[in-house]
């Protein structure tokens, strides 16, 4: 159905662009190495047959005509990467979409609904700590104020996009209307259809991130005079709740709680800690779940302070509800995974966040996975087979055109 070696040809092309010596790749929102990245996707919209332009925040959007007056299906991904990232992680997605609508052309099949193309701007947020900037403008949630966000130089979102050389626009224009469906293919990034030997899955629900920043306060004493029952160690205090997390978010069977972070004041050899911060990721797709472990995390935070004589202190971060994918989206997909490779297919829940998170609240969206090998994603490892990415194409390929008949 799609053009297997076409598609495998644009994902080694694009990845020359911000390669490191290394191999890694670094294309990041607003700069060169991303604008270049862009403009060969362009090239390629365009040989697929679709009007291309980008909107008010630099997103760049292939559209096609359908044949009846009918609300639009979205497809997409993003380009710009993590630093030193992989050659998979976004742009599979976006020069798969513009596959499947290269060979609808090449077949001379003609959609009822309109369709477009997204190349989203940002999704990664390496550059200004704020992701998603394009997936959140066309859901009309991108604000004035998230513009006056600035990178490690001091430039603003709002001066990055005037210093890319996109017209001045109004957010509001950029926001998309009357949309049907998005659907997106991405690499897994982890290693459940590695471990089911699935070559492509279908995606239930993307988790929503949970982030806190834990502190804990003792007192900071001399390590060789204090007795160790007179110690108001922060440190051993937090490393038992610390320990408690993973089992809490193991018992609840879905959710995943990971602690990344850590800072320990005033940090000597022989001084006891007296201060401990720590963050605490927690994710699932089921968010009473999540909030759940998040209640029951705090209140053995709360007791192993209480019996330590210590301080504990909460700070949210972020807080992100989940997505569910819409069941009808998924019943296609599986449908079309079984005809393309002959087995039932394996669903599961993405762990990572992704554009389609942002429509939560505006359209039904679905998604579909390619098989990562070992997990690895974010590192020049990423990997994925070219006969996977060929059946996830011709997934894809398929489900659209079911999606496009119903």
């Amino acid at each position: 159905m799609i053009n297997g070696n076409r598609l495998n040809k644009h994902l080694d092309e694009l990845a020359t662009i911000g390669k490191s010596e290394d191999g890694g790749i670094n294309r990041f929102s607003y700069t060169k190495e991303e604008k270049d990245g862009n403009e060969l996707v362009k090239k390629y919209m365009e040989e697929a047959g679709l009007t291309v332009q980008y909107d008010a925040v630099g997103n760049l959007i292939g559209s096609k005509d359908g044949t009846e007056d009918l609300p639009t299906i979205l497809l997409g991904s993003h380009i710009d990467t993590v630093p030193n990232g992989g050659k998979y992680d976004g742009s599979l997605g976006v020069l798969t979409a513009i596959e499947v609508i290269h060979s609808l052309k090449e077949k001379d099949k003609q959609p009822r609904h309109p369709i477009k193309v997204i190349a989203f701007k940002d999704e990664e947020g390496t550059r200004f700590g704020f992701g998603m900037i394009g997936s959140r403008a066309i859901a009309g949630t991108l604000t004035k104020d998230n513009l006056q966000i600035t990178d490690g130089d001091g430039i603003t979102i709002d001066r990055a996009i005037r210093e890319y050389g996109l017209e001045k626009k109004s957010l509001h224009r950029a926001k998309l209307e009357n949309i049907k469906l998005y659907l997106e293919l991405h690499i897994e990034q982890g290693k459940i259809l590695e471990s089911k030997h699935a070559a492509v899955g279908n995606v239930t629900g993307i988790a929503g991130p949970l982030w806190l920043k834990f502190t804990l306060k003792g007192l900071a004493e001399h390590a060789g005079t204090t007795p160790m029952n007179q110690r108001q160690d922060a440190l051993t205090g937090a490393s038992l709740i610390i320990a408690e997390i993973e089992k809490i978010a193991k018992q609840s069977g879905s959710t995943v709680a990971t602690v990344g972070k850590l800072a320990v004041k005033p940090n000597g050899v022989n001084v006891i800690p007296g201060e401990v911060e720590w963050t605490v990721d927690i994710r699932d797709i089921d968010e009473a779940k999540r909030d759940h472990v998040e209640k029951k995390i705090k209140q053995f935070a709360e007791k192993i302070a209480d019996e330590r004589k210590l301080i504990i202190e909460f700070e949210e971060l972020q807080r992100v509800e989940p997505i569910l994918c819409e069941e009808s989206i998924q019943r296609v997909i599986k449908e079309s995974i079984c005809e393309e490779l002959g087995e039932d297919a394996v669903s599961l829940p993405s762990g990572a966040g992704h554009d389609a998170m942002q429509f939560k609240n505006s359209f039904p969206v679905g998604m579909i996975f390619v098989r990562s090998k070992d997990g690895i994603s974010h590192n020049p490892q990423e990997f994925s087979t070219e006969e996977d990415i060929e059946k996830a194409g011709n997934v894809l390929y398929k489900a659209l055109v079911q999606l496009d008949e119903d």
